[in-house]
């Protein structure tokens, strides 16, 4: 199998002619044609930066005409400090550039998807049959036998079941609902949470680790 490694430059869409290089750039001039502001004009914040997008697949197959890109194979996507592994992942871009992708896993498997928050020692671990992203509300739908685990300081804390689970990147929060497909027994979405006190202490306790090493 060909390993393809496509790397999709955070200033550019994600579907479109960049999936036909490993890489796109923005030309080195185009920040010194953008107009200057007048003399004591105030600077507007610079809006945040989207993450670059890497997807290593065994097969790839672009359709110009319906912006549209389907990976197969061992499908492996970083974006930024999360991860979306499945068997199958299609990609296709809207008319006002809103980007959206479904995930799929073979029989037997499953769809993983796995977000970093190191400012609050956090990993999200989620899996499911299918998994559908919109980037327009940066959420991502698990669905068929989802499970999400909120894991703090590498100890599992909260843990979401149901036949699909929401998960939003930017905010954290979860939305789910049960169904004949959840995870949870009898259809129904089942949620265990530790108690607060316990996750600040897990939390007080890594940066308490973490000093240490950087005081050595």
């Amino acid at each position: 199998m060909t390993d393809l490694r496509i790397l999709l430059a955070p200033t550019t869409r994600l579907l479109g002619a960049v999936l036909l290089t490993a890489s796109v750039l923005a030309p080195a001039h185009a920040q010194d044609a953008t107009p200057k502001p007048a003399a004591g004009a105030s600077k507007a914040a610079a809006p945040a930066e989207e993450p670059s997008t890497l997807i290593l697949s065994d097969t790839l197959h672009y359709d110009d005409v319906k912006k549209q890109s389907v990976f197969t194979g061992n499908v492996n996507m970083t974006r930024g400090l999360m991860t979306l592994t499945s068997d199958t992942l299609e990609m296709h871009e809207d008319a006002q550039g809103g980007q959206y992708g479904t995930a799929t896993a073979n029989k037997g498997k499953v769809v993983t998807i796995r977000q970093e928050r190191p400012e609050t020692f956090e990993l999200i671990e989620g899996k499911g049959l299918r998994a559908e992203y919109d980037g327009t509300k940066s959420t991502f739908d698990l669905i068929g036998q989802a499970v999400v685990i909120r894991y703090v300081c590498g100890k599992p804390f909260d843990t979401i079941r149901g036949e699909r689970v929401r998960y939003n990147e930017k905010t954290g929060t979860y939305e789910a609902q049960g169904g004949p497909n959840s995870a949870a027994a009898g259809g129904r979405v089942r949620s265990v949470a530790e108690p607060r006190a316990k996750s600040d202490a897990a939390v007080a306790e890594c940066r308490k680790q973490q000093a240490a090493k950087k005081g050595r």
